[in-house]
């Protein structure tokens, strides 16, 4: 028997997408309800929906999880972030800090970082009662299985139990959990201890004979069958698969977001989907932006290429068109950068060397540079003193004299850019619409009168975090999963 470990219990999927980071929050939640120190675990991600921390960046969906928790995010839960930059490669984020760049030939490099994902989860199990790992993508792609890190290959060597999921609203869930276990060796299948079916919809009795099948076909017990959990929209989504809002025909202000190929931290936009007054439409790529009151730019991975993918798109005309109108038009990040005269990236940070004229409506400049800003601030909204909680995470310098006018100050200094007239606007900061008086406050500034809400954002998610926590609990057995975690910790995670 080996030595005593902490419980901990590994939540993979059958493919991308198939609510694995939705179920590992809410078991946060559920098993910090019970009064355990639990912390979520993703040895590797790829996303460009980050989230900033003390030590440096990790995935949105990590982040998330700290919250379930109940705990401060921190890089060790995440080690490592590949962070895409068009189809050639990712920028590799090794334990909060950028650490090179990794091309896609290269991919199967992932598996030398396999010792510093070893060493932030051990760091992790030192202070946790429980550690809820979640996989990426699916264990079954048996062509990046050789130096896999990221599911299987993570479990076997931390000796970590997993659970299987697979998603019945996207259809063939019987064999894509069975093909799972055919195409497995021997050694990955005695890993897997057993198999749940997320977002059912209808009765689950109708599904029993399918349950069985499974069960046959795999040997693996199923640990539940949940329903589909309509709130999962008011969480933060990682995945660019997620991008979507509820259209509200009847709403008082329309905003146009376009889905440009680069687009970051995207969660910037989920207070505003959740405002009764608010209609947000995303705009793919293939479509004009619609009739509105705002455009917004959201933070890109790569400015120079999200640049010229609006240009080919037409945006860009519609755009100026919209400004032309009235209309309000607000850049973040890698948006703000867009929206100025110029982007410069002389050594060829976000992929080939050059520079681009901007959109001209705000007079600034940006030059990106190698050094790297990932830090939490606090902030001062300039046009209603009101004071918030936002992140930075960004390339580039960026000055002219509209930032005279700049939306915010941090410590003191002014941040962002406005036009004179006030109706173009760019900012590096990420998370500032999560405050409801900054929010309103910006509403009331588009429409010229504040918009009556009511929308509480923080208890918005706390709440939903806790319905998730309990809709798992009526649907998943609980206290088979904290079993089989506790029975890592007695060393038969493998028997």
């Amino acid at each position: 028997m080996d030595r005593a470990r902490t419980p901990a219990v590994m939540i993979l999927g059958t493919g991308s997408n198939v609510g694995k980071s939705l179920v590992v929050a809410g078991l946060c939640r559920l098993f910090s309800d019970r009064g355990l120190r639990v912390r979520p675990f993703k040895p590797q991600n790829m996303s460009n929906n980050a989230a900033a921390t003390a030590g440096g960046e990790i995935g949105r969906a990590q982040a998330l999880q700290a919250r379930a928790a109940r705990i401060t995010p921190h890089p060790d839960m995440n080690p490592v972030l590949l962070k895409p930059e068009g189809e050639q490669g990712s920028q590799i984020i090794l334990q909060g800090k950028v650490a090179g760049r990794l091309a896609s030939r290269d991919f199967a490099r992932r598996g030398d970082f396999l010792p510093q994902v070893l060493e932030s989860f051990e760091r992790l199990c030192a202070d946790a009662d429980l550690v809820i790992v979640e996989g990426a993508g699916s264990p079954a792609e048996t062509n990046l299985r050789a130096r896999d890190i990221a599911n299987l290959g993570f479990a076997r060597a931390a000796d970590v139990p997993a659970v299987l999921i697979g998603d019945i609203d996207r259809g063939g869930v019987i064999a894509s959990l069975v093909g799972s276990h055919a195409v497995l060796d021997q050694a990955d299948r005695a890993m897997i201890r057993g198999f749940a079916v997320n977002r059912f919809r209808g009765a689950v009795e109708l599904f029993r004979p399918g349950i069985e099948t499974i069960a046959a076909a795999t040997g693996w017990p199923c640990f539940g069958v949940v329903p589909w959990f309509a709130a999962a929209h008011r969480l933060p989504a990682e995945d660019g698969l997620d991008l979507r809002a509820d259209r509200k025909p009847n709403a008082r202000i329309r905003i146009a977001v376009p889905i440009l190929p680069g687009i970051a931290n995207f969660d910037d936009l989920d207070p505003l989907k959740l405002e009764p007054t608010v209609d947000l439409a995303m705009v793919p790529p293939g479509q004009p932006l619609p009739v509105c009151d705002v455009v917004i730019l959201p933070g890109s991975k790569t400015t120079l290429r999200d640049l010229a993918a609006l240009r080919a798109e037409g945006w860009d005309i519609d755009i100026l068109a919209h400004h032309r109108r009235g209309g309000h038009v607000l850049g973040l990040c890698g948006g703000y950068q867009m929206l100025g005269r110029v982007v410069r990236d002389p050594s060829g940070l976000e992929g080939p060397s050059g520079e681009a004229p901007g959109l001209g409506l705000l007079d600034v400049e940006t030059t990106l540079d190698s050094e790297k800003t990932v830090r939490e601030v606090a902030f001062m909204h300039a046009a209603s003193a009101m004071q918030g909680h936002a992140y930075e995470i960004h390339l580039g310098r960026t000055e002219g004299t509209d930032r005279q006018r700049a939306p915010f100050r941090v410590d003191g200094k002014p941040e962002g850019a406005s036009s004179p007239d006030g109706r173009v606007a760019g900012s590096y900061l990420h998370g500032t619409f999560t405050s409801d008086a900054v929010r309103a406050a910006w509403l009331g500034a588009v429409t010229g009168s504040a918009p009556e809400t009511g929308l509480h954002f923080d208890a918005i998610i706390e709440r939903t975090l806790d319905e998730l926590a309990a809709h798992l609990s009526r649907h998943l057995d609980i206290d088979a999963l904290l079993a089989l975690a506790r029975g890592r910790s007695m060393g038969y995670a493998r028997s």
